[in-house]
């Protein structure tokens, strides 16, 4: 994902945080938030509501911050809550039940809270390691495919990731090596990790846009970790906010390392305008953002025979078999499966 500023405009004649005007709806969301002014001002325009949005950081980090707000909602809609912290929001009892309009037009792979609608799925993508192709054919050294390739010798410091316990990329991760080497192997894999010199730091922002040597913000920032944990869309998103574009993707993605990660929106329990909120989230799955989505936020769509762009096909497909694991089974591991890595890999 790529962090660009809110395209949604802010409320005019007042509104409080909680959207408490009628006629403003108020998007709780991630960084990485963002839509194309065009497609925002078209739901304003047919729908009579204006878009406010609030940005708290990281996905972990928004995720926890509406779960301390819930009493005082800070907005009517969350955006952002993935399957690796779903339960954790369900369970705090962060949002109210609605079935969307266009629901049936959504893969039933992603319907992951079928019959209680609380959260409606918005797009999907793959948590994988990327790597940077420059300094890969410098060194004269092969990139790492698999999870098992990160571990060898030969990738010793190379690899930056972001924190479990903080960020959602990084989580997924963590829950992709659960999911690959099981409850008794992760702690060992992670072990080796930490000895072949992995790098951890809070969010994706760091990791990917000031140590990654592949990204343009790495360079810039001289970032020396020809590997990071980032998306399997990051390589499309090289290539169109370059100037000029590049023939080829400057990074690629070790696809033996991509964990399935599915975004969800929600009307937010309390929610001063629930109306408001509903047609927004009914907006969020309509044919037309779904297909502006991509290019905006490197996601893909959820909906059935939305357009994917040429550039996620060419430079980015999604992993052909990304590890995925049951929410139950995140839902019952998560918090203890955080605590253990925290004490292995940051102490």
């Amino acid at each position: 994902m790529v962090t660009l500023s809110a395209c949604g405009s802010s409320g005019s004649g007042g509104g409080s945080a909680g959207g408490g005007d009628s006629k403003t709806v108020t998007l709780v969301s991630h960084d990485s938030w963002a839509a194309s002014k065009s497609v925002i001002a078209a739901f304003e325009k047919e729908s009579g509501y204006t878009v406010k949005v609030l940005k708290d950081g990281d996905a972990g980090q928004a995720v926890n911050k509406a779960i301390l707000t819930k009493d005082n909602p800070q907005g009517d809609v969350f955006f952002g809550v993935d399957n690796t912290l779903l339960s954790r929001a369900l369970d705090n009892g962060l949002f109210q039940s609605y079935e969307a309009k266009g629901l049936d037009q959504v893969g039933t792979e992603y319907q992951l809270d079928q019959g209680k609608h609380r959260v409606t799925p918005i797009d999907y993508g793959d948590i994988c390691v990327n790597y940077d192709k420059k300094y890969f054919a410098d060194h004269q050294l092969t990139p790492p495919t698999s999870f098992d390739d990160l571990v060898k010798p030969q990738y010793k410091n190379l690899l930056v990731t972001e924190n479990a316990a903080t960020s959602s990329p990084g989580l997924g991760f963590l829950l992709g090596s659960a999911a690959k080497y099981g409850d008794t192997g992760w702690q060992g894999y992670w072990k080796k990790l930490k000895a072949n010199g992995v790098k951890v730091v809070d969010g994706w922002e760091q990791a990917y846009d000031q140590e990654f040597s592949g990204s343009a913000g790495g360079r810039k920032a001289k970032g020396d970790r020809p590997l990071v944990v980032s998306y399997a869309s990051s390589p499309p998103a090289e290539v169109v906010y370059a100037q000029p574009r590049p023939k080829t993707a400057p990074t690629g993605v070790a696809t033996g390392t991509c964990f399935r990660q599915i975004e969800f929106a929600g009307l937010l329990t309390g929610a001063h305008n629930t109306k408001g909120g509903k047609a927004f989230i009914d907006f969020l799955i309509s044919r037309r953002f779904q297909e502006d989505m991509p290019l905006n936020m490197f996601v893909y769509p959820v909906v059935r025979g939305a357009k994917v762009p040429a550039e996620f096909t060419e430079y980015g497909p999604a992993a052909k078999s990304p590890e995925t694991m049951d929410p139950t089974k995140i839902a019952a591991d998560r918090d203890q499966w955080v605590k253990a890595w925290t004490s292995l890999v940051l102490k």
